[in-house]
C-alpha cells in the first residue's frame, strides 16, 4: 500500500514483478487493457533489438496493449541500468502527464530498483575507458582471472556476485576505480527512498510448477526458431557482443554453435541456468517488504489482473 510519505510523489506506478516464465507479462498486459493504458517492460534483455526468442519477448501481432522498452537499441550498443532509469522515467512522467496508468513489469530487479527509487549512478555507467580495459582484460584472463583481481581488491563485492558473472564483474572494478563499492551500493537497496508513488506486485508458484514452465519455455523458444536467432546474430557479426555471450539462452546457443557442446546439452544448460535465475529473482524481491504476493497457483491470469484492479480503487489510485 501507499503510505503518507509517497502521498505527495508523482505517480501511481503499478509494478508487476516475479521470475521469469510465471506468467508476468500476461497479468500486466490484462491490467493495461483493463485500464485502458500500455506496460513498461523490465527486462535487461528485452531492450535489445534481434534478440526477441530468447528473451521471451512478446510477438507483437501478440501484444494486447503497446509494449514499451523493448527493441530499444542494438546488441552491440552498451546500455545500462542507469540508461533504462533515464528512458523509462521519460515514459512514465509522460504517461502520468497524460493522466494514464504506468504499469512496469518485468524480472530485472536492477532496472526496477532504478526507476522506483531514487539511485545514483557513477558518470561511467554508460561507457569508460575504464570498462574498455576490464573488458580487453577479462579477454587474456577469462571469468576466474577476472574475478580473482575483483576478490583481491574488493573482497566483499567479489562475494556478491557469481564469478562467471563477467558484466557484473568488469561493471564493479569500473564502480572501484570511480570510487564507489558495488557492495555498498547493492547494501542501499534495503533502505530505499522512493521516486515514484507505487504499488508492487510480484508473481509465485510452486517451485515445481515454476521449473516446469521454464523448461516448456524454453521447449517452445527451440521450436520457435532460437538457433536460427542465434545463428543470425552471428552472421551479423553481433554473436560477439558481450550481450549476446552474457544472455542466457544465447551463450549456450553459441556454444552449440561454435562445436563446444551438442544441442541437446546447450537446451539443459539453459534450462537448469534459468531455474538458477528465477531462484535469484525471487531472493531479490523478498528482500522488498513493499512488496505484494500473489499465489499463481491458486489466482488465474484474469483474477490476479482483477484482484490488483481492485487494489488499485480502494487506494484511490486507479484511472
Amino acid at each position: 500500500m501507499i503510505d503518507s510519505l509517497e502521498a505527495a510523489l508523482p505517480g501511481p506506478v503499478v509494478a508487476i514483478l516475479g521470475p521469469t516464465a510465471v506468467g508476468k507479462s500476461a497479468v500486466a498486459d490484462e491490467l493495461a487493457r483493463r485500464m485502458h493504458t500500455s506496460v513498461i517492460s523490465a527486462d535487461a534483455m528485452q531492450v535489445y533489438r534481434g534478440m526477441d526468442i530468447g528473451t521471451a519477448k512478446t510477438p507483437v501481432d501478440e501484444r494486447l496493449v503497446p509494449l514499451h522498452m523493448v527493441d530499444v537499441v542494438d546488441v552491440d550498443e552498451p546500455y545500462s541500468a542507469a540508461l533504462f532509469q533515464r528512458d523509462a522515467r521519460r515514459l512514465i512522467d509522460d504517461q502520468l502527464a497524460s493522466g494514464l496508468l504506468s504499469i512496469l513489469c518485468g524480472g530485472t530487479g536492477l532496472y526496477v530498483r532504478a526507476v522506483l527509487d531514487e539511485m545514483e549512478f557513477p558518470a561511467g555507467e554508460v561507457d569508460s575507458s575504464s570498462r574498455r580495459v576490464y573488458t580487453e582484460l577479462h579477454e587474456q584472463l577469462g571469468d576466474d582471472g577476472l574475478y580473482a583481481l575483483l576478490r583481491e581488491r574488493d573482497s566483499e563485492s567479489a562475494a556478491l556476485i557469481h564469478p562467471h558473472n563477467s558484466r557484473r564483474v568488469i561493471r564493479a572494478l569500473e564502480m572501484l576505480d570511480e570510487g564507489v563499492s558495488y557492495a555498498q551500493q547493492v547494501s542501499g537497496f534495503s533502505r530505499p527512498r522512493a521516486h515514484y508513488r507505487s504499488v508492487q506486485f510480484a508473481l509465485s508458484m510452486d517451485r515445481e510448477r515454476l521449473y516446469g514452465r521454464i523448461d516448456r519455455r524454453v521447449d517452445r523458444m527451440l521450436e520457435q526458431g532460437l538457433v536460427d536467432e542465434v545463428r543470425s546474430l552471428l552472421e551479423r557479426g553481433q554473436g560477439d557482443a558481450l550481450t549476446s555471450r552474457q544472455a542466457i539462452g544465447y551463450k549456450e546457443i553459441i556454444d552449440c554453435l561454435e562445436g563446444r557442446c551438442t544441442l541437446s546439452e546447450s537446451v539443459e544448460t539453459v534450462k537448469l541456468r534459468s531455474r538458477r535465475y528465477a531462484k535469484r529473482q525471487l531472493s531479490w524481491f523478498r528482500r522488498d517488504s513493499r512488496i505484494q504476493w500473489l499465489d499463481m497457483d491458486r489466482l488465474s491470469v484474469s483474477e490476479a489482473a482483477g484482484l490488483i484492479q481492485r487494489v488499485l480503487e480502494d487506494d484511490h489510485v486507479g484511472c
